[in-house]
This record gives C-alpha cells, sequence and structure tokens, in this order.
C-alpha cells in the first residue's frame, strides 16, 4: 500500500536530498525510516535506538526543505504530531505550556496567549508565510537553531524554558541554553522538546518583539530585539529582560542591558545605557542584508524602539 499523507512528503523529500548528498559524497543514497510515534517514550526510544542520523519532526518547515536541497539525509525521521502531550496549549499556575507540535497559526488564535505575551505572538507571527504558519512551530524555530530566528529572542526576553524528556529523563532548560551556534543545539542523543513554558504574567507587564528587515515582509532579520518589562504603581520599571537576534552565532539575553532599565522611568539617560550594553554584546558578521557595523548601530535604535513598544503595553 503507498504511503500517504506526511509520510509520503518526506519520502519524495529524502529520496531527492538522499540522492544529492550521495552524488555530493561520491556514494550511494541511503533509505531513509519514517514512523509516526504515539508517545513520548515510543520517540524518545527510537531516537536513542538509531546509529544514523535521525530527526523529529514537528511542523518540518525546515526539516523538509534542508532534506530536499540534500543538506540533510537522516536515516530516520520521528513524526511526534500525533503524541497528545505535544499538541496542546495549557495554562496552570506555573504559566502556559506550548507543546512542541503546536503551530503558529493556533497560538496566533490562543485568547490567552494574546492577552499575557503579545510579543511573543507577534515574534511567532514572523516565522514565515500564513501557509508555513499553518506548519511551523516555535519549538522547531529554536531547535532549528539560526541566528536570526524570530522567535527565540522574544522567548528569551519571557523567560521561556523548554521541557525536554530523554533517555535520562525529564529537565526544564532554558531556551537560551537550547541553541550552541548556527544549526547546532545542546539537545543529547535521544531528547526531545516536548513543550515551551511562558511564566504568568504580573500586573503592570509587557512585552515586544521588533526585528529590522531590508524588506517588508517576507525575510530573515538583520537585528531581531524581544523586550520584557514590569513596572511599579509609580512607573519605574522593576524587572526587565532583554535579548537579541541576528548579531551573534546564537540569540543572547543582555542582563547589563536589563540592569541598566532596572529602577528607572525608562528616560532616556537609562535608554542609552541600555542601548550601548545591547551594541557591546553584537558580534555579527557582514553579509548580504548588512555589513557588522551597520548591525552594531542598528540593534541599539530596535532596541529602543521595542522597549517603547513594551513599555506602552506596561502602561495599559
Amino acid at each position: 500500500m503507498p504511503q500517504t499523507g506526511a509520510g509520503a512528503t518526506l519520502r519524495q523529500g529524502a529520496d531527492r536530498g538522499a540522492q544529492a548528498l550521495a552524488r555530493s559524497k561520491g556514494g550511494e543514497p541511503t533509505q531513509m525510516q519514517y514512523v509516526s510515534a504515539t508517545s513520548i517514550e515510543q520517540a524518545v526510544g527510537l531516537l536513542a535506538a538509531e546509529q544514523g542520523a535521525a530527526h523529529v519532526l514537528a511542523g518540518g518547515t525546515d526539516l523538509v526543505v534542508q532534506m530536499s536541497a540534500g543538506l540533510r539525509a537522516p536515516e530516520l525521521v520521528v513524526d511526534i504530531k500525533a503524541i497528545p502531550e505535544v499538541v496542546s496549549i495549557t495554562e496552570d499556575a506555573e504559566g502556559f505550556h506550548i507543546g512542541a507540535a503546536v503551530c503558529g497559526a493556533q497560538i496566533n488564535e490562543h485568547a490567552g496567549l494574546r492577552k499575557a505575551w503579545p510579543g511573543v505572538l507577534e515574534a511567532i507571527d514572523l516565522i514565515g508565510s500564513m501557509q508555513v504558519q499553518s506548519r511551523a512551530t516555535p519549538a522547531g524555530n529554536l531547535c532549528n537553531a539560526s541566528p536570526a530566528a524570530d522567535s527565540v529572542p522574544a522567548m528569551i526576553a519571557a523567560g521561556a524554558s523548554a521541557s525536554v524528556v530523554g533517555p535520562k529523563g525529564r529537565r526544564e532548560v532554558p531556551v537560551e541554553e537550547i541553541p550552541t551556534g548556527p544549526g547546532k543545539t545542546s539537545l543529547e542523543k535521544g531528547e526531545v522538546i516536548v513543550a515551551i513554558n511562558l511564566p504568568p504574567r504580573p500586573e503592570r507587564a509587557g512585552d515586544a518583539y521588533l526585528r529590522f528587515i531590508p524588506r517588508t515582509e517576507m525575510d530573515i532579520a538583520v537585528v531581531g530585539v524581544g523586550v520584557n518589562l514590569v513596572l511599579d504603581a509609580d512607573g519605574t520599571c522593576s524587572f526587565a529582560r532583554v535579548a537579541i537576534g541576528a548579531v551573534a552565532p546564537t540569540a543572547l539575553l543582555v542582563p547589563a542591558a536589563s540592569e541598566a532599565l532596572v529602577g528607572t522611568t525608562l528616560d532616556d539617560a537609562a535608554l542609552e545605557r541600555a542601548a550601548e550594553a545591547v551594541r557591546g554584546v553584537c558580534r555579527p558578521i557582514d553579509d548580504k542584508r548588512g555589513t557588522a557595523e551597520y548591525r552594531i548601530r542598528i540593534a541599539g535604535v530596535i532596541f529602543k524602539r521595542t522597549v517603547a513598544a513594551a513599555l506602552a503595553r506596561a502602561q495599559t
């Protein structure tokens, strides 16, 4: 019986990719195995037992493209969309828990998340086109480990964590500790992210994400900034987290910028001190979207605009 659905699409992409990769290396293409797991335990067991390259399929908007282009040729792909835990959004006293296979379109329709974390959602909404949004997931955006991933600085600023399950059990990892470099993560063999967790929101809190891109839509960030603020009753900043993307091998948490904001009314002097801290941690490259010098300069500008957006939300 012919394979249909996700398995067939993957098989077609895998065949093209494996052939291209084999040709580039002068060898024979490998045969890919596709499994739709029905439990976290099954997924972990399959990934841990595989001796060759193994990948998780959540949305597939990066993996399938990379396979079709011959950049990846896994021996095993484990589809996790049939696992109940990873396809739901739940809320409890510890905040929101977004399953690893929940797509951006579903997240952006969640009223509770829109109210609590609008900055995170506006970042997630930038992951591709409307069609891509119906498949792409923040967990996948995180694991793809692109330095310019839009959702990652916003999640870092929010203090998000990833629930990771593997052969050694379950652990909670700050989002900023998952990517270790372009295309690389800290996940160990057999480990799977099952959820992204966002903390509950206090009163007078606001977050925002802004990026600079050469075009108006459908482009990769030259700089991306996430800011999360909490205000005292008198309008003084009592808490801040700042994260930046596309200016280093990974998205960065910038504690010095946060420290420059806390205890102030976010006046111009405080913003400039924080912007200097942001510029100080940038380690960008020159590429067709901008020079390193330009990226460093624009990072401070986008940071100040992002603070203004987060502040406006905290004040309403």
